[in-house]
């Protein structure tokens, strides 16, 4: 029998992978990048494409109520009021002592340009790659390695099996992979047994590391998964305290077309978490020079569906948080809900490029200058240095 080369690793490295298996949690990607100077900057991929509208919740505007009947809140019913227009889920009320302390705004109403099709992939893609269309196969964040003003040694990780497409492309990164962390489909699993099915201690690893997981699930899901984030963004914050200034991660669990109350506060939650837990574990004066940036492909129609959730839209939000910047603000154009204003009459109308927020921050924190972000990090993008998302 041939053995799949992915399965040519050492017994020895196996079961010592197995038997942490159950005790790990499932984590995504995290990226790092060495760099000088004290300035750091987190990106956070927020996958399944967020509901800004239900983050940062527009009880102010006339055609909310209407659009959100079971989904939408008043400060009166929970909602968290921001500035007598917007109010904060209840979820994220985790990050109310960072605004109140001017160290998170939200930037509503943005998007790439990925337009119409609605694709998790596509549109994860577009975000990633930072260009105009799913043509672009590297990262933004790895073309901005090489036009960050800094030494020549240019050092990249990814915590990880594989790379995130952010961090993919020409300059130099490396990947990491715990071997705790040990994620394989059921039939590749079924292989494994198969193969050491004579291999008492293979065996018995296997069985315990698979029993004590299920159970792990069953009975702390939701503990564990929070614990799983809150470990992420500690090994980060502990990273980018020492040698590394880029890091950038992923959370899941946005994609909310059914039950969304439920799932989104979970997701919230995860979010809030890990931007909390950064701040903790930097510490004050790294915290100081940093800005953490959570985006998302694209954002969910303005109209709940019937199943009490939201499908795929354009428009959304993106958060930015840390205490490099002055923060306590709701950014970008508000478009408007009413039926004349909503792009397609389904989704929230994109009035800003994420990409430029994305710019801003690189430009605010490393110095790129416009014409490399514009040419080299997003080809095709107009940015200007005075951004409002660079003031405060």
């Amino acid at each position: 029998m041939t053995i799949p080369e992915r399965f040519l690793l050492s017994r020895r490295g196996f079961l010592a992978g197995a038997c942490c298996a159950a005790a790990a949690p499932v984590l995504t990607p995290v990226s790092f990048a060495a760099m000088p100077g004290d300035n750091r900057f987190v990106t956070i991929i927020l996958r399944g494409a967020m509901d800004g509208l239900d983050f940062v919740q527009p009880h102010g505007d006339p055609a909310f109520a209407a659009l959100r009947p079971k989904l939408g809140l008043r400060p009166d019913t929970g909602l968290i009021d921001l500035d007598g227009f917007f109010g904060l889920n209840p979820a994220a009320s985790a990050l109310m002592p960072l605004w109140q302390a001017g160290e998170v705004s939200f930037v509503h109403a943005v998007s790439t340009p990925y337009r119409d099709q609605r694709s998790h992939f596509d549109g994860q893609d577009m975000l990633e790659t930072g260009g105009t269309d799913t043509s672009q196969r590297t990262g933004w964040l790895n073309r901005a390695l090489a036009v960050i003003p800094r030494a020549d040694a240019r050092k990249a990780i990814d915590i990880n099996t594989s790379m995130e497409l952010i961090l993919t492309g020409p300059n130099e990164a490396d990947s990491w992979s715990s071997q705790s962390n040990f994620a394989l489909a059921e039939d590749e699993i079924a292989f494994l047994e198969r193969l050491y099915a004579s291999d008492e201690p293979f065996a018995r690893a296997m069985a315990e590391a698979r029993r004590t997981d299920v159970s792990a699930d069953s009975l702390y899901g939701d503990a564990r998964r929070g614990a799983g984030i809150a470990d992420m963004a500690r090994l980060a914050g502990g990273m980018l305290r020492d040698d590394y200034r880029i890091a950038s991660f992923s959370i899941n669990g946005w994609d909310t077309h059914v039950g969304q109350k439920a799932q989104f506060g979970k997701a919230v939650g995860d979010l809030a978490t890990a931007v909390t837990v950064l701040k903790e574990t930097l510490g004050g004066e790294a915290w100081k020079k940093t800005v953490v940036l959570a985006m998302t492909e694209f954002g969910r129609t303005a109209r709940e569906n019937g199943t009490n959730g939201t499908d795929h839209g354009t428009g959304g939000l993106a958060v930015l948080a840390g205490g490099a910047m002055a923060g306590g603000r709701v950014l970008g154009r508000w478009p408007g809900l009413a039926a004349d204003k909503l792009l397609d009459g389904r989704d929230l109308m994109p009035t800003g490029d994420v990409r430029e927020v994305a710019a801003a921050m690189l430009y605010r924190q490393f110095g790129v200058s416009p014409d490399n972000l514009t040419a080299k990090v997003f080809p095709g993008l107009g940015f200007d240095a005075s951004s409002v998302y660079l003031k405060g």
